[in-house]
């Protein structure tokens, strides 16, 4: 038994991404019911104060390093790791693990059909994805392959209608996408007892736009069906505003069915790991890409902000691990500062043979078991015209004035990023409504010198 493991044997790894969850919306809860992220919950660990790395949604949960170390910073900027830097999938397989990827990919500007950004290139064996960045980060729930692509025309690719993957052949299977996602998965699964296997789940749920229902379950729920974007009708902006936070009518309502059949799916997973026997020593990890979004109407609750910015509900994220036989107790929260940075650490560490060499993550079995709560030191980020350091309680975050991309995010996604310098004391104002800048000159000295020294050691 390594001091990273908890068992004997290599566990099975499942690792699950959803996409613009809100903080707040986990139950249990009145306004919805997900079954399944409660038991994980439940029968695990829930990480308090666990953050990503960027407060937007491209996939970089499976590096062990910082994204800005490669220049990835904003939308124009973020590309996939390059070459040398092994990802999760090259690290568990290089230990004799069955690597499967089902879902959505959304790197960046790297993204193209058999670059290393798809994951038949970057260590998975069996993949079904998506690549979202041909638009804009969106696959569409039900309509997708040439004909509808056709039919949409000049909306296809706002609306996510194109073409799907399986390895490297295109692919175009009806359904709803987040069914299909899970059944692929389940597919894997059943294909692989004989070894330890890692699969990891990106479901495209719960992004925008979450209409995009199964006729059926619309005609459940009592909600009427909208209408994809029409470029012969009206402007794309002008529609667009129509369709996110506070404007569009029923828009917490699609978007909770859409979490509730996420759920419903990541549901089915876990009965397959106790059907088969696998659950026992099955690693479950669940999170989200970065945090609830106004164009999705996703919830964060008491945290200031959303997707896109760097307050609170921007970058933290719920973060939940399951490990009966690896000694992770079950319903219990733990705080200390997580990151997304130390999935690859923490779950290579499992199979039995730490990661070797540098990484920005940390090994959090001791933190998740309940020896240690101490977490990382501090935590960073970067936009590049945006960043943030937390520090214990203490958080600086920097949106540089009149800058037109926060303009922008602001005025498109109702999503207001701030300006100047603001210090916030998390332990008495979690929701970074008090500026104490002018008020504590030390603080925003010390952080600001320990930012700008990560930024140089990034080089």
């Amino acid at each position: 038994m390594t001091s990273g493991a908890g068992a004997s044997r290599r566990p099975n790894i499942l690792l699950i991404v959803s996409d613009d969850h809100g903080y707040a919306d986990r139950g249990p809860s009145p306004e919805f019911a997900t079954p399944a992220l409660d038991r994980l919950a439940a029968e695990g660990v829930t990480c308090t104060e666990a953050y990503v790395s960027a407060p937007i949604a491209s996939r970089r949960h499976d590096h062990r390093q910082h994204q800005a170390r490669w220049g990835a910073r904003w939308f124009e900027s973020s590309t996939f790791a390059p070459d040398g830097v092994l990802t999760l999938a090259e690290h568990l397989k290089a230990r004799d693990y069955a690597t499967g990827y089902f879902g959505k990919v959304h790197y960046g500007t790297s993204d193209a059909p058999g670059s290393r950004s798809c994951p038949p290139h970057h260590g998975f064996d069996e993949s079904f994805y998506g690549l979202s960045h041909f638009h804009k980060g969106r696959l569409n729930y039900l309509r997708r392959g040439e004909a509808d692509a056709a039919e949409y025309g000049e909306a296809a690719g706002f609306m996510g209608v194109g073409t799907l993957w399986d390895g490297d052949d295109e692919v175009a299977p009806p359904g709803f996408l987040t069914d299909l996602i899970e059944g692929r998965a389940q597919d894997f699964i059943a294909e692989h007892a004989d070894q330890p296997w890692f699969a990891m789940v990106a479901f495209n749920a719960v992004h925008n736009f979450c209409w995009q229902l199964p006729a059926e379950e619309l005609a459940r729920r009592g909600l009427p069906a909208h209408t994809d974007w029409d470029a012969d009708a009206q402007p794309y902006l002008e529609w667009y505003d129509d369709v996110i936070a506070p404007n569009l009518e029923h828009g917490r309502e699609y978007y909770l069915a859409q979490l509730e059949l996420m759920d419903a799916a990541i549901g089915r997973l876990l009965a397959t790991l106790d059907a088969s026997g696998l659950a026992e020593d099955t690693v479950v990890v669940y999170l989200t890409d970065n945090g609830g979004s106004p164009c999705n109407y996703g919830d964060n609750g008491a945290l200031r902000g959303t997707k896109y910015t760097l307050w609170e509900g921007g970058i933290r994220v719920p973060f939940v691990v399951r490990w009966p036989a690896g000694g992770v107790p079950a319903g219990e929260t733990r705080e200390g500062l997580v990151s997304s940075l130390d999935l690859v650490p923490t779950l290579v560490a499992a199979s039995g043979t730490p990661v070797a060499g540098d990484t920005d993550g940390l090994d959090q079995w001791s933190l998740l078991r309940g020896a240690d709560e101490s977490g990382h030191d501090e935590l960073h980020w970067s936009t590049g015209w945006a960043w943030a350091v937390r520090r214990g309680d203490w958080k600086l975050s920097y949106v540089e004035p009149g800058n037109t991309e926060a303009a922008e995010i602001t005025a498109t996604e109702h999503a207001p990023m701030g300006s100047g310098l603001f210090l916030a004391h998390l332990g008495d104002d979690l929701s970074e409504s008090t500026d104490l800048a002018a008020a504590r000159p030390d603080v925003v000295a010390d952080l600001t010198a320990r930012h700008e020294a990560w930024e140089a050691q990034l080089a």
